[in-house]
């Protein structure tokens, strides 16, 4: 079976990114990156992707008059690249209605929280102010509103009585390091597919872990 292949779209130091091009190094892992792209010439991870000698694209969406016409560039890209999955790792930019409808069922994220819950910007600041018990992260099907979208793959995460912004962040990324890779492979292995507003998975197990916090004592 031919491998997936995958572009990747950053704005920066691409660390969810870089998880996945380790993925795709493993003898068994059913996708490939061929195309990192980032709409900022200064973004860190295209370093990153280059050390990696994947094929790197600089499409800055200042150069556009619209967010319509820095999307249909990016399209042109991508198709001639021949992907079949796009992988958004830190894209700060929202994608137009035409190219999500272009790109339908193609386009997966990554968000910092477990979603409906937590949208948005500041994410570990306000599940923090909001008293919450566990966080977490998601990855899902991109849809033009924000953050919305069937969902893949979810981590859950316990917030520490202690834990800052900063500390919660970091305990999270360690997560979307673990389920990004693993959305991909889902894909790539036909075992996740997107059905309405929600995916139906293929051989799924329900995990026997429970996480309560605080802890039953």
């Amino acid at each position: 079976m031919a491998h997936l292949k995958v572009a990747i779209l950053i704005s920066g130091r691409g660390s969810n990114m870089a998880a996945l091009i380790e993925a795709v190094q493993m003898a068994d892992f059913p996708a490939e990156v061929v195309l990192v792209m980032s709409n900022r010439s200064h973004a860190v991870g295209l370093e990153v992707a280059r050390a990696a000698n994947i094929p790197t694209q600089v499409i800055r969406h200042g150069d556009f008059d619209s967010r319509e016409a820095f999307d249909a560039a990016m399209t042109e890209v991508l198709a001639a690249a021949g992907v079949r999955l796009i992988c958004l790792a830190g894209f700060m930019r929202l994608l137009s209605t035409e190219f999500c409808q272009r790109w339908h069922d193609s386009v997966i994220n990554i968000h910092p929280s477990l979603l409906p819950a937590f949208k948005g910007m500041h994410v570990h600041e306000r599940m923090l102010e909001a008293g919450v018990r566990i966080a977490g992260c998601t990855v899902h099907y991109v849809r033009p509103a924000m953050d919305e979208g069937p969902i893949l793959v979810q981590a859950a995460v316990p917030i520490a009585a202690d834990d800052t912004a900063d500390s919660l962040s970091a305990r999270i990324l360690e997560q979307e390091h673990r389920i990004y890779p693993l959305a991909v492979r889902l894909i790539a292995e036909g075992r996740a597919r997107a059905a309405g507003g929600s995916v139906t998975l293929k051989n799924f197990e329900l995990p026997e872990q429970r996480l309560i916090n605080p802890p039953p004592r």
